[in-house]
């Protein structure tokens, strides 16, 4: 084991300097008390060292020792048991990110610990293995770099669903602060909701004896807490904190204090996430706000706009920041990390920028380069109508991987892939939501016997939600298909794969869970967008309507019970009314996708099997 996990006082002591050496210079006047009480002279703090010291040796502890009895002295650096602040008055720099290493590697042990009590097998055997891997990731997300496999590791064909749904209009944003869910719709109204618990965690037993009753079953759809209602009546009263118009977008804090909405009467509001009452509203955009996003771990907010510009805001202090120029066109989506960073998408200008707010510069990535179907990269079969390809009219939705790699989603169907790295997009999956179904010749045409070339030819489903969990490979998009489609990130990082849907079929039956965990083909093909399956997928009743916002977090410690999905559907898209579904819905469907078992309990499942059937 290395010396990085040991106490220090199982270290090796180092000896104290020789008494020809010259004293060194004292960096500080306090004086600290001497072993030796009164009859001992007081020895000063020992200047740095110059000489770079070996990492065994910097944790041993104090370099103060007695030559004369051999006492040990105790280090400064690494009692975590006493509570005195003037033990560690005098320790240096060092000592100190020693000391804080070493409290923060016992903490990350116990995390660990408890997780493996959970299972079975002996977790001595592993204990090392899951702490080095926990500090990996660690590292990994300080550095803004995938480091979490989670498409691999959840179970999509046996997730369960629940439909809820109100007396409102299209929902059009969704967020999600666990256990809360809040909800933005074309009515003016903003709600929050109690997302219910997973059956095992909702009744638990407290007694040993077996309950003469049933369990009750447990309670699957949201409760509603409480709402906010816009107010078109307020719109010349300049004191009024709240919305005058419907609200679009909707985003929470991470800590759970905030609540912020930006709608048509160009107000950000912030609330408090408690009772929803509005604190301060902010009028400094010009027009609609379609996008918000947090700065993971803080209270930062981006908000972009119809007004081609990126704003930010501290929340902490209620206060504008800045505002970031570049788009040419309104701006529909915008998101962001860790980082002093986000990226927005300009729609009909067709890029995306990536803003870095202290350098005060911006990267430009173009689309519409007719990687849609029509390069030799991305040729259509045969039994595909090259016009169904369209060219990218309109770059909509954005989210981030980390802090180099995110994806986009347009109007033509388009999934793209983007690096900094590169101006244009590692990989593009054409029309991943498939085709619309042709028109009918009597629909197309209002002749008696209409002429078969009037009809036009079918075009591809626009990508109107999109989502990501920050630092892994699991990607999330919506559209008006019937069902919310899962991708992954390549294990090169350089292509988006398909995984499976969710909302197509019940889960119950085992063919559906086939159909759901194997790769699914887009309108025909796997990543490289050729061929067509069946335009209308299979039991796609369960989201009813446009998806317009998805959100979703992780169940448990680090996703250990598994991921819960919130998708909001309504009749029309969430920024205009081209576009409408009449057997559309405007509710809400929550997905609650298990885990996979742990390889160690597969393997013994297998070995019961073979076992049970050689006898």
């Amino acid at each position: 084991m290395s010396s990085f996990f040991t106490a220090p006082g199982a270290q090796k002591k180092r000896k104290r300097p020789a008494a020809t050496e010259a004293p060194k210079k004292r960096l500080a006047t306090t004086k600290t008390p001497s072993k030796y009480g009164s009859k001992g002279p007081a020895k000063p703090v020992a200047a740095p060292r110059k000489k770079a010291i070996e990492r065994d040796e910097s944790i041993s502890g104090s370099d103060l020792e007695s030559d004369e009895g051999g006492d040990d002295i105790q280090d400064r650096s690494g009692s975590e048991g006493s509570s005195d602040e003037s033990e560690n008055e005098g320790e240096t720099a060092a000592e100190k990110r020693l000391r804080l290493a070493q409290r923060y590697l016992e903490k990350t042990r116990k995390e660990v610990e408890v997780e493996l009590d959970e299972y079975a097998f002996d977790a001595e055997e592993i204990d090392r293995d899951l702490l080095a891997e926990r500090l990996q990731e660690d590292v990994a997300e300080a550095k803004g770099k995938i480091y979490r496999r989670l498409a691999s590791e959840l179970n999509f064909g046996e997730a369960s669903h629940t439909q809820f749904r109100w007396n409102s209009g299209s929902v059009t944003s969704v967020a999600v602060c666990a256990p809360y869910a809040y909800t933005t719709t074309k009515d003016g109204y903003l709600t929050k909701w109690k997302l219910q618990d997973l059956p095992k965690d909702q009744w638990p037993q407290t007694t040993r004896r077996k309950p003469k009753k049933p369990p009750a079953p447990p309670k699957r759809k949201p409760e509603r807490i409480c709402f906010a209602k816009a107010n078109p009546g307020k719109i010349k009263d300049k004191t009024y904190q709240g919305h005058t118009g419907a609200p679009l977008t909707v985003k929470a804090s991470q800590d759970g204090k905030y609540v912020v909405t930006g709608g048509v009467d160009r107000r950000l509001v912030v609330y408090n996430a408690a009772d929803l009452k509005p604190i301060r509203a902010f009028t400094q955009h010009r027009d609609a706000v379609t996008g918000l996003a947090f700065r993971r771990g803080t209270n930062q907010l981006f908000s972009c706009s119809k007004d081609r510009t990126v704003k930010v805001w501290s929340l902490d202090e209620l206060a504008y920041i800045e505002t970031l120029f570049g788009h040419q066109d309104e701006i529909l989506d915008v998101d962001a990390l860790a980082q002093e960073r986000c990226v927005s998408v300009g729609a009909r200008d067709r890029t995306a920028r990536y803003w870095k707010v202290p350098e005060e510069s911006q990267l430009v990535f173009r689309g519409g380069g007719g990687e849609g179907g029509t390069s030799k990269k991305h040729r259509l079969p045969p039994n595909i109508d090259p016009a169904s390809a369209a060219h990218e009219g309109s770059m909509d939705r954005v989210a981030m991987l980390d802090d180099e790699i995110f994806v986009t989603g347009s109007d033509n169907g388009d999934l793209a892939l983007w690096s900094i790295q590169r101006k244009k997009a590692m990989h593009v999956v054409a029309r991943a939501h498939g085709i619309e179904p042709p028109m009918k010749p009597s629909e197309a045409s209002a002749d008696e016997v209409p002429d078969p070339k009037t009809v036009p030819a079918p075009q591809p489903r626009g990508i109107t939600a999109l989502r990501t969990i920050p630092y892994s490979d699991l990607i999330l998009s919506g559209s008006w298909d019937g069902c919310v489609r899962v991708w992954r990130l390549s294990e090169d990082k350089k292509k988006i794969e398909a995984v499976g849907v969710l909302g197509c079929s019940s889960p119950s039956s085992s063919s559906s869970s086939a159909s759901l965990t194997a790769p699914t083909t887009i309108n025909g093909t796997h990543a490289d967008g050729t061929t067509s399956r069946p335009e209308q997928p299979n039991g796609g009743d369960l989201v009813r309507g446009i998806v317009n916002d998805i959100a979703m977090f992780e169940r448990g410690e680090r996703g250990r019970d598994g991921l819960c999905v919130v998708a909001v559907t309504g009749k029309e898209l969430r920024l205009g009314r081209w576009k409408s579904v009449k057997e559309g819905r405007c509710g809400a469907v929550v997905f609650e996708v298990p885990k996979l078992e742990p390889r160690k309990q597969q393997e013994e499942t297998k070995i019961n099997g073979r076992l049970e059937g050689d006898e």
